[in-house]
């Protein structure tokens, strides 16, 4: 039988590029860098979505849209942001047959537009904290495209917020950091990320400070899968964006702004995905159990349509495949590429035995059970594979992280892995930093050596994480 699939360990990007043409998750668009997510790959976007929004509307912020295209001059009043994005900028010079007055920019993030905003809405300390969130897509020009990972178009959300004081400005972008992002990347996606500090070097055009999440892919290399940022009174200044405060007097607000995006579908992929395709967290799924009919019998089509409907009052999203007229092996194939956390095939043979052939994705048992217990042999393989899956990354992760006390050392190491060093070792000049990029090498964070995050990087006895990354 022909392999689906190349092998991981043979070709790590082959593998990646063929799992989401083979599962059916997306294709390349019809300009170099876009890409047309398959409504397999945007079901799981979706489930990604609502896990989100719930969280995200849970922390206080409101759901709004801001246009797409924005005026060139918004971006220069912030030097840092324009100097950031200037080699990634889409920009519109004519449109309606004419030259336009003043080119537009095709939103590679949405500071200025949402600052000019903020500031005609913002008059009082009442009006604060200001909590805003858009779902959109933008641009940002990408020369070594890579689906999910880097495209010049891509789908997100992105959450503005204004507040009376750097502390609760502070407060906030690590609420949304750990309330929302880690919890659902940890309980959700089942993947562990480093939560850290990112350097003055990596940190965001026009921000103050930038807290990432890392996780590690099952190749060993590291993806930034989302980041809040701290931008001080940058963009209040650039966009005039001031209060009357309680005391008296006007005063600049502090802001913050945070995302994550399609990446994430990518960063599934290459942490959780093996030979056979996706292997879908059964939180996320949004097929969490396929029941396939094997073959057509008498009965056989009526038990399965019970148990889908025994599944569904469980609250378990579930999928009924009958099309006995396709081959079963085609079908079962096309099931695991796409990563269902549990099939259930049943046929003539297993009614009249009384059972289904429960199938996990997660290890690959084949159980006969008998119909009566599915459902309960469902929801425990659910609940259980999802841990599974987090716990097998997080080992892999710690396998393949090394500590040192050496850069150049740990250059070599980051071949292989992650490598955790003394942030004591580097210079405020950016030498170290500057060696390690001419080698594809980035620091992605700093953490304490608890592993809580730092409030600046000027603190004593700080780890940085260094990794080669997508």
């Amino acid at each position: 039988m022909a392999r689906v699939l190349t092998p991981r360990s043979e070709d790590f990007p082959r593998w990646y590029q063929d799992v989401i043409a083979k599962a059916e998750l997306a294709d390349n668009g019809p300009v170099r860098g876009t890409m047309v997510i398959r409504p397999t790959g945007y079901a799981i976007w979706e489930r990604m979505q609502a896990e989100l929004d719930d969280r995200i509307k849970a922390a206080g912020a409101q759901n709004a849209y801001f246009p797409l295209f924005i005026p060139e001059s918004y971006l220069r009043r912030e030097a840092e942001h324009v100097e950031g994005f200037s080699p990634e900028l889409a920009v519109v010079t004519h449109a309606g047959g004419k030259e336009l007055a003043e080119p537009v920019v095709v939103r590679p993030t949405s500071e200025t537009v949402i600052g000019e905003f903020m500031a005609k809405w913002v008059s009082s300390y009442r009006d604060l904290p200001l909590l805003l969130n858009q779902w959109a897509n933008v641009v940002r020009w990408e020369l070594r495209p890579r689906v999910f990972l880097r495209t010049s178009e891509f789908l997100w959300q992105e959450g503005h917020t204004a507040h009376a004081s750097e502390a609760d400005a502070r407060a906030y972008a690590r609420r949304i950091l750990h309330e929302v992002y880690e919890d659902f990347m940890v309980n959700v996606l089942g993947i562990p990320v480093v939560v850290g500090l990112k350097t003055a070097r990596e940190r965001f055009a026009g921000a103050r400070a930038t807290y990432t999440l890392e996780g590690m892919m099952a190749d060993g290399k590291a993806l930034q899968l989302g980041t809040s940022h701290e931008l001080g009174q940058n963009f209040a200044r650039a966009f005039d964006i001031t209060y009357s405060a309680a005391s008296g007097g006007l005063e600049h607000a502090w802001t913050t702004s945070w995302g994550v995006s399609t990446r994430m579908l990518g960063g599934l992929i290459m942490c959780h995905g093996d030979d056979q395709g996706i292997r879908l967290p059964p939180r996320l799924a949004p097929v969490q159990a396929h029941i396939m009919i094997v073959k057509a019998g008498e009965g056989v089509a009526e038990a399965a349509a019970t148990l889908r409907d025994e599944l569904r009052q469980a609250g378990v999203r579930v999928a009924l495949d009958d099309r006995v007229d396709t081959p079963f092996g085609r079908r079962a194939v096309a099931a695991e590429l796409k990563g269902h956390p549990v099939r259930i095939e049943i046929g003539p043979r297993d009614l009249a035995a009384g059972n289904a052939v429960v199938v996990r994705r997660v290890g690959g048992s084949k159980t006969p059970t008998p119909l009566g217990r599915v459902v309960e042999a469902v929801t425990v393989a659910l609940e259980a594979d999802q841990k599974t899956l987090y716990d097998e990354a997080l080992a892999a992760r710690r396998a393949r992280t090394l500590d040192n006390s050496s850069v150049s050392e740990a250059l070599e190491e980051t071949a292989t892995g992650w490598v955790r060093v003394p942030w004591s070792l580097f210079g405020r000049d950016g030498e170290e930093e500057a060696m390690l990029n001419a080698h594809a090498v980035t620091v992605r964070c700093l953490t304490r050596p608890d592993g809580t995050m730092p409030d600046s990087e000027d603190e004593t006895d700080l780890v940085a994480y260094l990794a080669r990354a997508y």
